[in-house]
Protein backbone atom coordinates (compact mmCIF):
# COMPACT_ATOMS: atom_id res chain seq x y z
CA UNK A 1 0.00 0.00 0.00
CA UNK A 2 1.49 3.48 -1.22
CA UNK A 3 1.67 6.06 1.91
CA UNK A 4 0.37 9.78 1.72
CA UNK A 5 2.82 12.55 3.00
CA UNK A 6 -0.08 13.97 4.35
CA UNK A 7 -2.84 13.25 6.99
CA UNK A 8 -6.30 13.28 6.25
CA UNK A 9 -6.92 15.85 9.09
CA UNK A 10 -3.71 18.45 7.72
CA UNK A 11 -4.96 17.61 4.50
CA UNK A 12 -8.95 18.68 5.17
CA UNK A 13 -7.48 21.41 6.85
CA UNK A 14 -5.53 23.14 3.92
CA UNK A 15 -8.58 22.13 1.75
CA UNK A 16 -10.46 24.90 3.82
CA UNK A 17 -7.92 27.13 2.99
CA UNK A 18 -7.17 26.21 -0.83
CA UNK A 19 -10.67 24.73 -2.86
CA UNK A 20 -9.83 21.46 -4.67
CA UNK A 21 -8.55 20.00 -6.92
CA UNK A 22 -4.38 21.60 -6.19
CA UNK A 23 -1.49 19.87 -6.62
CA UNK A 24 0.25 19.13 -3.17
CA UNK A 25 4.12 19.33 -2.63
CA UNK A 26 5.79 17.56 0.26
CA UNK A 27 9.07 20.42 1.09
CA UNK A 28 10.52 17.99 3.77
CA UNK A 29 10.52 15.09 1.11
CA UNK A 30 12.10 16.60 -1.59
CA UNK A 31 14.89 18.14 0.33
CA UNK A 32 15.82 14.73 1.98
CA UNK A 33 15.83 13.09 -1.68
CA UNK A 34 18.37 15.50 -3.03
CA UNK A 35 20.49 15.12 -0.36
CA UNK A 36 20.59 11.42 -0.64
CA UNK A 37 21.86 11.87 -4.58
CA UNK A 38 24.58 14.45 -4.09
CA UNK A 39 25.01 11.90 -1.23
CA UNK A 40 25.27 8.97 -3.67
CA UNK A 41 27.75 10.36 -6.22
CA UNK A 42 29.74 12.52 -3.85
CA UNK A 43 32.39 10.44 -5.00
CA UNK A 44 32.88 12.10 -8.31
CA UNK A 45 34.68 15.20 -7.32
CA UNK A 46 32.36 17.81 -10.41
CA UNK A 47 29.04 15.55 -9.72
CA UNK A 48 25.76 18.42 -10.52
CA UNK A 49 22.53 17.65 -11.21
CA UNK A 50 20.45 19.37 -13.66
CA UNK A 51 17.03 19.55 -12.55
CA UNK A 52 14.41 18.66 -15.89
CA UNK A 53 12.64 21.98 -15.70
CA UNK A 54 10.13 20.44 -17.88
CA UNK A 55 8.68 18.05 -15.36
CA UNK A 56 7.67 20.71 -12.88
CA UNK A 57 8.43 24.66 -13.88
CA UNK A 58 8.09 25.91 -10.35
CA UNK A 59 10.15 28.54 -9.11
CA UNK A 60 9.47 27.99 -5.49
CA UNK A 61 10.80 24.13 -6.16
CA UNK A 62 13.64 24.93 -8.50
CA UNK A 63 15.22 26.90 -5.54
CA UNK A 64 14.51 24.25 -2.77
CA UNK A 65 16.70 22.08 -5.29
CA UNK A 66 19.07 24.76 -6.23
CA UNK A 67 20.04 25.50 -2.40
CA UNK A 68 21.92 22.24 -2.62
CA UNK A 69 23.63 22.77 -5.68
CA UNK A 70 21.11 21.92 -8.41
CA UNK A 71 21.52 23.52 -12.01
CA UNK A 72 18.55 23.41 -14.28
CA UNK A 73 18.25 21.19 -17.56
CA UNK A 74 16.01 23.72 -19.83
CA UNK A 75 14.58 22.79 -23.54
CA UNK A 76 13.29 26.11 -24.16
CA UNK A 77 12.78 30.00 -24.93
CA UNK A 78 10.80 30.33 -21.40
CA UNK A 79 12.21 27.36 -19.33
CA UNK A 80 15.82 29.77 -20.05
CA UNK A 81 13.59 32.53 -18.63
CA UNK A 82 12.28 31.24 -16.06
CA UNK A 83 16.21 30.16 -15.13
CA UNK A 84 17.00 33.51 -14.99
CA UNK A 85 14.61 34.74 -13.10
CA UNK A 86 15.47 32.38 -10.05
CA UNK A 87 19.13 33.88 -10.65
CA UNK A 88 20.69 30.27 -12.07
CA UNK A 89 22.72 31.41 -14.80
CA UNK A 90 26.04 30.24 -16.48
CA UNK A 91 27.05 26.81 -16.66
CA UNK A 92 24.69 26.62 -13.85
CA UNK A 93 22.12 25.72 -16.86
CA UNK A 94 22.29 22.56 -19.12
CA UNK A 95 20.32 23.58 -22.79
CA UNK A 96 19.49 20.55 -24.23
CA UNK A 97 17.23 21.19 -27.23
CA UNK A 98 15.97 19.43 -30.36
CA UNK A 99 14.24 21.30 -33.61
CA UNK A 100 15.91 24.68 -31.88
CA UNK A 101 15.01 28.07 -33.52
CA UNK A 102 18.16 30.07 -33.39
CA UNK A 103 16.70 32.34 -31.07
CA UNK A 104 16.72 29.95 -28.42
CA UNK A 105 20.44 29.47 -29.12
CA UNK A 106 20.68 33.03 -29.02
CA UNK A 107 19.54 33.17 -25.26
CA UNK A 108 21.06 30.09 -24.14
CA UNK A 109 24.75 31.58 -24.89
CA UNK A 110 23.99 34.97 -23.68
CA UNK A 111 22.83 33.65 -20.22
CA UNK A 112 26.32 31.34 -20.56
CA UNK A 113 24.35 27.71 -20.59
CA UNK A 114 26.16 24.96 -21.87
CA UNK A 115 24.89 23.88 -25.21
CA UNK A 116 23.87 20.37 -25.68
CA UNK A 117 23.38 19.74 -29.40
CA UNK A 118 20.78 17.03 -30.66
CA UNK A 119 22.09 17.12 -34.25
CA UNK A 120 24.94 18.00 -36.04
CA UNK A 121 23.67 20.37 -38.37
CA UNK A 122 22.90 22.87 -35.29
CA UNK A 123 26.91 23.63 -34.74
CA UNK A 124 25.78 25.89 -37.57
CA UNK A 125 22.89 27.37 -36.45
CA UNK A 126 24.58 28.41 -33.18
CA UNK A 127 27.23 30.10 -35.20
CA UNK A 128 24.44 32.18 -36.69
CA UNK A 129 22.58 32.90 -33.73
CA UNK A 130 25.88 33.79 -31.63
CA UNK A 131 28.51 34.81 -34.00
CA UNK A 132 30.44 31.97 -32.84
CA UNK A 133 31.08 28.53 -30.58
CA UNK A 134 31.14 28.74 -26.99
CA UNK A 135 34.22 27.90 -25.54
CA UNK A 136 32.25 24.64 -23.38
CA UNK A 137 29.54 22.46 -25.68
CA UNK A 138 28.51 19.02 -25.55
CA UNK A 139 26.68 16.81 -27.47
CA UNK A 140 24.02 14.41 -27.69
CA UNK A 141 24.32 10.57 -28.57
CA UNK A 142 22.06 8.13 -29.43
CA UNK A 143 23.65 4.27 -30.80
CA UNK A 144 20.89 3.56 -32.70
CA UNK A 145 19.21 -0.04 -31.78
CA UNK A 146 17.50 -1.31 -28.73
CA UNK A 147 19.06 -0.57 -25.22
CA UNK A 148 18.68 -4.08 -23.03
CA UNK A 149 20.07 -4.99 -19.48
CA UNK A 150 20.32 -8.62 -19.79
CA UNK A 151 17.04 -10.04 -21.77
CA UNK A 152 14.67 -7.26 -21.09
CA UNK A 153 14.58 -4.50 -23.69
CA UNK A 154 14.38 -1.22 -22.03
CA UNK A 155 13.58 1.32 -24.73
CA UNK A 156 14.34 1.56 -28.32
CA UNK A 157 16.51 4.48 -28.97
CA UNK A 158 17.03 3.59 -32.96
CA UNK A 159 13.61 5.08 -33.16
CA UNK A 160 13.65 8.27 -30.71
CA UNK A 161 14.44 11.73 -32.95
CA UNK A 162 17.15 12.61 -30.47
CA UNK A 163 20.92 12.63 -30.68
CA UNK A 164 23.71 12.10 -33.05
CA UNK A 165 24.78 8.59 -34.46
CA UNK A 166 28.38 7.26 -33.64
CA UNK A 167 29.94 8.55 -36.76
CA UNK A 168 27.98 11.93 -36.61
CA UNK A 169 29.21 12.86 -32.79
CA UNK A 170 32.70 12.29 -33.89
CA UNK A 171 32.69 14.51 -37.23
CA UNK A 172 30.83 17.09 -34.50
CA UNK A 173 33.68 17.01 -32.50
CA UNK A 174 35.93 17.77 -35.10
CA UNK A 175 34.20 20.17 -36.69
CA UNK A 176 33.59 22.10 -32.83
CA UNK A 177 37.34 21.24 -31.89
CA UNK A 178 38.54 23.53 -35.35
CA UNK A 179 36.32 26.32 -34.63
CA UNK A 180 37.44 26.87 -30.85
CA UNK A 181 35.45 24.89 -29.13
CA UNK A 182 38.11 23.80 -26.01
CA UNK A 183 35.92 21.48 -23.59
CA UNK A 184 33.78 19.20 -24.42
CA UNK A 185 30.54 17.04 -22.59
CA UNK A 186 28.65 13.66 -24.12
CA UNK A 187 24.80 13.27 -23.34
CA UNK A 188 22.86 10.91 -23.72
CA UNK A 189 19.00 9.33 -22.57
CA UNK A 190 18.50 6.09 -23.55
CA UNK A 191 15.26 4.89 -21.48
CA UNK A 192 12.58 6.23 -19.41
CA UNK A 193 11.13 5.90 -16.18
CA UNK A 194 13.17 2.42 -15.92
CA UNK A 195 12.80 0.87 -11.86
CA UNK A 196 15.88 -0.36 -11.76
CA UNK A 197 19.57 -0.20 -10.03
CA UNK A 198 21.08 -1.58 -13.26
CA UNK A 199 20.12 1.27 -15.59
CA UNK A 200 22.35 4.01 -15.03
CA UNK A 201 25.71 1.86 -14.80
CA UNK A 202 25.03 0.44 -17.71
CA UNK A 203 24.14 3.73 -19.86
CA UNK A 204 27.44 4.65 -17.83
CA UNK A 205 29.44 2.40 -19.62
CA UNK A 206 28.42 3.18 -22.99
CA UNK A 207 28.90 6.70 -22.64
CA UNK A 208 32.46 6.07 -21.08
CA UNK A 209 33.24 4.12 -23.36
CA UNK A 210 32.27 6.58 -26.22
CA UNK A 211 34.33 8.86 -24.50
CA UNK A 212 37.59 6.92 -24.77
CA UNK A 213 37.03 6.49 -28.52
CA UNK A 214 36.33 10.04 -28.87
CA UNK A 215 39.27 11.03 -26.90
CA UNK A 216 41.77 9.05 -28.73
CA UNK A 217 40.03 9.67 -32.17
CA UNK A 218 39.69 13.28 -31.72
CA UNK A 219 42.02 14.77 -29.17
CA UNK A 220 39.08 16.39 -27.23
CA UNK A 221 38.94 17.32 -24.00
CA UNK A 222 36.14 15.70 -22.75
CA UNK A 223 35.48 17.59 -19.04
CA UNK A 224 32.01 15.97 -18.45
CA UNK A 225 29.73 13.04 -18.89
CA UNK A 226 25.76 14.19 -18.49
CA UNK A 227 24.02 10.75 -17.62
CA UNK A 228 20.59 12.73 -18.36
CA UNK A 229 17.08 11.68 -16.64
CA UNK A 230 15.64 8.16 -16.82
CA UNK A 231 15.94 6.73 -12.99
CA UNK A 232 12.42 6.63 -12.38
CA UNK A 233 9.70 5.92 -9.50
CA UNK A 234 7.23 3.46 -8.69
CA UNK A 235 3.81 4.18 -9.57
CA UNK A 236 2.51 0.68 -8.66
CA UNK A 237 2.37 -0.37 -4.48
CA UNK A 238 4.35 -3.48 -5.70
CA UNK A 239 6.84 -2.16 -6.93
CA UNK A 240 9.79 -1.50 -5.50
CA UNK A 241 11.73 1.97 -5.53
CA UNK A 242 15.12 2.31 -6.79
CA UNK A 243 18.03 2.23 -4.45
CA UNK A 244 20.29 5.87 -5.38
CA UNK A 245 22.88 4.73 -3.24
CA UNK A 246 23.48 1.26 -5.21
CA UNK A 247 23.01 3.06 -8.27
CA UNK A 248 25.75 5.15 -7.35
CA UNK A 249 28.16 2.48 -6.47
CA UNK A 250 27.03 1.14 -9.57
CA UNK A 251 28.58 3.92 -11.89
CA UNK A 252 31.65 4.24 -9.30
CA UNK A 253 32.64 0.68 -10.68
CA UNK A 254 31.94 1.48 -14.47
CA UNK A 255 33.79 4.56 -14.23
CA UNK A 256 37.09 2.88 -12.65
CA UNK A 257 36.64 0.26 -14.82
CA UNK A 258 36.92 2.25 -18.22
CA UNK A 259 38.00 5.98 -17.42
CA UNK A 260 40.73 5.76 -14.66
CA UNK A 261 42.26 3.49 -16.22
CA UNK A 262 42.66 5.21 -19.80
CA UNK A 263 43.86 8.84 -17.57
CA UNK A 264 40.39 9.88 -17.73
CA UNK A 265 39.51 9.83 -14.27
CA UNK A 266 39.22 13.86 -13.58
CA UNK A 267 35.86 13.45 -15.56
CA UNK A 268 32.58 15.15 -13.98
CA UNK A 269 29.39 13.12 -14.02
CA UNK A 270 26.19 15.26 -14.55
CA UNK A 271 22.66 13.80 -14.25
CA UNK A 272 19.25 15.70 -15.71
CA UNK A 273 16.67 14.26 -13.13
CA UNK A 274 13.04 15.84 -13.23
CA UNK A 275 10.84 12.26 -12.03
CA UNK A 276 12.89 10.97 -9.87
CA UNK A 277 13.82 13.97 -7.95
CA UNK A 278 9.93 15.32 -7.53
CA UNK A 279 7.77 12.99 -8.71
CA UNK A 280 6.31 11.17 -5.03
CA UNK A 281 6.51 14.25 -3.23
CA UNK A 282 3.62 15.97 -5.19
CA UNK A 283 0.07 14.15 -5.21
CA UNK A 284 -3.32 15.80 -6.94
CA UNK A 285 -5.97 16.28 -4.39
CA UNK A 286 -9.02 16.26 -5.22
CA UNK A 287 -12.84 15.66 -4.44
CA UNK A 288 -15.20 13.44 -5.30
CA UNK A 289 -18.35 15.45 -6.54
CA UNK A 290 -21.15 12.93 -8.30
CA UNK A 291 -21.73 9.38 -8.59
CA UNK A 292 -23.43 7.27 -11.57
CA UNK A 293 -24.59 3.89 -11.64
CA UNK A 294 -24.83 2.72 -15.52
CA UNK A 295 -22.81 -0.31 -17.42
CA UNK A 296 -20.12 0.01 -14.93
CA UNK A 297 -19.84 1.84 -11.30
CA UNK A 298 -18.31 5.45 -12.19
CA UNK A 299 -17.29 8.32 -9.09
CA UNK A 300 -16.71 11.56 -10.66
CA UNK A 301 -14.14 13.97 -8.70
CA UNK A 302 -13.95 18.03 -9.17
CA UNK A 303 -10.37 17.05 -10.94
CA UNK A 304 -9.71 16.25 -14.89
CA UNK A 305 -7.18 15.26 -17.25
CA UNK A 306 -6.48 18.80 -17.87
CA UNK A 307 -4.76 18.66 -14.06
CA UNK A 308 -3.24 14.93 -14.94
CA UNK A 309 -2.92 13.80 -18.36
CA UNK A 310 -0.94 11.33 -18.05
CA UNK A 311 -3.43 8.51 -17.64
CA UNK A 312 -5.27 9.87 -20.46
CA UNK A 313 -2.66 10.30 -22.68
CA UNK A 314 -0.28 7.14 -21.81
CA UNK A 315 -2.62 4.84 -19.74
CA UNK A 316 -0.25 5.16 -17.06
CA UNK A 317 -1.09 4.14 -13.55
CA UNK A 318 -1.39 6.18 -10.86
CA UNK A 319 -2.38 4.76 -7.66
CA UNK A 320 -5.43 6.79 -5.52
CA UNK A 321 -6.05 6.82 -1.50
CA UNK A 322 -9.33 7.63 -0.35
CA UNK A 323 -8.54 9.70 2.43
CA UNK A 324 -9.59 8.27 6.11
CA UNK A 325 -10.60 5.14 4.57
CA UNK A 326 -6.83 3.48 3.84
CA UNK A 327 -7.85 0.21 6.32
CA UNK A 328 -11.34 -0.43 4.76
CA UNK A 329 -11.54 -3.15 2.06
CA UNK A 330 -11.16 -2.11 -1.40
CA UNK A 331 -14.50 -4.46 -2.36
CA UNK A 332 -15.71 -1.49 -5.01
CA UNK A 333 -14.96 -1.15 -8.41
CA UNK A 334 -14.73 2.46 -9.98
CA UNK A 335 -13.82 3.97 -12.96
CA UNK A 336 -12.81 7.53 -11.24
CA UNK A 337 -13.46 10.20 -13.88
CA UNK A 338 -13.40 13.95 -14.50
CA UNK A 339 -15.16 16.32 -16.62
CA UNK A 340 -14.23 16.63 -19.68
CA UNK A 341 -15.93 15.65 -22.44
CA UNK A 342 -13.60 13.10 -23.78
CA UNK A 343 -14.10 9.34 -22.60
CA UNK A 344 -10.40 8.73 -21.68
CA UNK A 345 -10.79 11.55 -18.89
CA UNK A 346 -10.21 8.49 -16.33
CA UNK A 347 -7.93 8.43 -13.35
CA UNK A 348 -8.29 4.73 -12.86
CA UNK A 349 -10.03 2.14 -14.75
CA UNK A 350 -11.82 -0.57 -13.25
CA UNK A 351 -10.00 -0.26 -10.25
CA UNK A 352 -10.34 -1.82 -6.74
CA UNK A 353 -11.36 0.96 -3.88
CA UNK A 354 -12.86 1.10 -0.49
CA UNK A 355 -16.54 2.49 -1.29
CA UNK A 356 -16.58 6.35 -2.08
CA UNK A 357 -18.61 8.74 -0.90
CA UNK A 358 -19.55 11.78 -2.23
CA UNK A 359 -17.34 14.74 -0.75
CA UNK A 360 -14.02 12.38 0.26
CA UNK A 361 -10.59 13.60 -0.54
CA UNK A 362 -8.81 11.52 -2.45
CA UNK A 363 -5.21 11.55 -3.49
CA UNK A 364 -3.58 10.81 -7.02
CA UNK A 365 -0.41 9.74 -6.08
CA UNK A 366 3.14 10.20 -7.86
CA UNK A 367 2.29 14.22 -9.64
CA UNK A 368 5.32 15.82 -8.80
CA UNK A 369 6.80 15.24 -11.71
CA UNK A 370 4.73 15.58 -15.61
CA UNK A 371 1.90 16.45 -13.76
CA UNK A 372 1.14 20.46 -13.58
CA UNK A 373 3.64 20.72 -16.08
CA UNK A 374 1.54 18.73 -18.61
CA UNK A 375 -1.66 20.64 -18.05
CA UNK A 376 -3.58 22.11 -20.75
CA UNK A 377 -7.27 24.24 -21.49
CA UNK A 378 -9.48 21.74 -23.58
CA UNK A 379 -12.89 22.32 -22.76
CA UNK A 380 -12.12 26.05 -20.96
CA UNK A 381 -11.12 23.99 -17.74
CA UNK A 382 -8.35 25.94 -15.87
CA UNK A 383 -5.68 24.42 -13.90
CA UNK A 384 -5.45 24.24 -10.27
CA UNK A 385 -3.25 25.63 -7.91
CA UNK A 386 0.37 24.24 -6.58
CA UNK A 387 0.51 24.05 -2.68
CA UNK A 388 4.21 23.62 -0.44
CA UNK A 389 3.08 21.82 2.70
CA UNK A 390 5.98 23.29 4.72
CA UNK A 391 8.55 21.74 6.70
CA UNK A 392 6.85 23.47 9.72
CA UNK A 393 3.62 21.82 8.70
CA UNK A 394 2.42 24.98 7.27
CA UNK A 395 0.78 25.53 3.79
CA UNK A 396 1.61 28.07 0.69
CA UNK A 397 0.34 28.56 -2.46
CA UNK A 398 3.44 28.59 -4.69
CA UNK A 399 0.78 29.00 -7.95
CA UNK A 400 -2.88 30.25 -8.14
CA UNK A 401 -5.17 28.88 -9.24
CA UNK A 402 -5.82 29.92 -13.10
CA UNK A 403 -9.22 32.04 -13.91
CA UNK A 404 -11.75 32.82 -16.31
CA UNK A 405 -10.09 35.94 -16.25
CA UNK A 406 -6.73 34.18 -17.24
CA UNK A 407 -8.16 31.97 -20.10
CA UNK A 408 -9.84 34.73 -21.67
CA UNK A 409 -6.28 36.98 -21.72
CA UNK A 410 -4.80 36.43 -24.86
CA UNK A 411 -7.73 37.87 -26.53
CA UNK A 412 -6.33 41.30 -25.73
CA UNK A 413 -6.42 42.30 -29.16
CA UNK A 414 -10.24 42.53 -29.82
CA UNK A 415 -13.07 43.80 -27.58
CA UNK A 416 -14.39 40.37 -26.68
CA UNK A 417 -12.92 40.81 -22.54
CA UNK A 418 -14.82 44.21 -22.78
CA UNK A 419 -17.67 42.16 -22.82
CA UNK A 420 -16.93 39.12 -20.67
CA UNK A 421 -17.95 39.59 -16.84
CA UNK A 422 -16.00 38.06 -14.27
CA UNK A 423 -16.61 37.20 -11.04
Amino acid sequence: MKKTFVTKEKLEEIAQQFPTPFHLYDERGIRQNVKELYEAFSWNKGYKEYFAVKATPNPFLIRILNEYGCGTDCSSMTELMLSEAIGIAGQDIMFSSNDTPEAEFAKAAQLGAIINLDDITHIEKVERAVGHLPKTMSCRYNPGGLFRISNDIMDNPGDSKYGMTDEQIEEAFCIMKEKGVEEFGIHAFLASNTVTNEYYPMLAKVLFELAVRLHKTTGANIRFINLSGGIGIPYRPDQEKNDIYAIGRGVRKVYEEVLVPAGMGDVALYTELGRYMLGPYGCLVTRAINEKHTHKEYIGVDACAVDLMRPAMYGAYHHITVMGKEKEPCDHTYDVTGSLCENNDKFAIDRKLPKIDMGDLLVIHDTGAHGYSMGYNYNGKLRSAEILLCEDGSARMIRRAETARDYFATFDFCDILDKMRFE
